[in-house]
């Protein structure tokens, strides 16, 4: 660019920036600032402007009862039911109603299809290995492993090993079961 222009340029954005200063200090000097608001303030017409007192003691002595229901949930409570006596059997302790279920049995432990009967390490320093035998079958699996898409090996220690059910997140163990002498299974020793 020229000189020339550069400084009509220059001389117009001056014009825009007095312009715009000259408004902005007209209207900071108007009284439409803080003071304006309390100028024209007009308090809101109320009856008794005095406090209430035996309302708020009312409100202080106020009790709560509960209707048996927890207010924080959303849950509504079992029905209460009240044991009757029979009429007959007065003096017992014998009481007609609902008789409570009867209590969940609780699964048993998860077994593990194969047979667990030795442990190595790998030079490495990875984790440990467990050796499991499935009929013909020999499993090599470290800790965290899947086996047989069923079972996650979590721990293989010393005597046994634990797993834990991928479909149902039960835990069980496996014991080390050690071969006779004279028994082969094809799979070598258990280093």
């Amino acid at each position: 660019m020229k000189q020339k222009q550069q400084l009509a340029i220059l001389a117009v954005l001056l014009v825009i920036a007095g312009v715009v200063w000259y408004y902005a200090r007209t209207e900071a000097t108007s009284p439409s600032g803080p003071f304006s608001v309390t100028q024209n303030y007009q308090p809101l017409a109320v009856e008794n402007p005095q406090l209430h007192r035996e309302s708020l003691e009312h409100a202080r002595k106020t009790e709560y009862k509960t209707a048996g229901r927890n207010i924080f949930s959303a849950v509504a409570p079992p029905p209460i039911v009240t044991p009757t006596r029979k009429v007959a059997d007065a003096h017992k302790n014998d009481f007609v109603g609902p008789k409570p279920p009867p209590p969940i049995p609780t699964p048993p432990p998860p077994t593990l299809p194969a047979k667990f009967f030795g442990y190595g390490t790998v030079p490495n320093g990875v984790g440990r290995r467990a050796f499991l035998l499935d009929g013909e079958d020999v499993y090599v699996v470290a800790e965290g492993e899947v086996l047989l898409n069923r079972f996650r090996i979590i721990k293989v220690g010393n005597a046994s090993l634990e797993f834990e059910e991928l479909s149902s997140g039960r835990r069980g163990t496996a014991p080390l079961e050690e071969q006779a002498a004279g028994q082969s299974s094809g799979a070598g020793p258990a280093a």
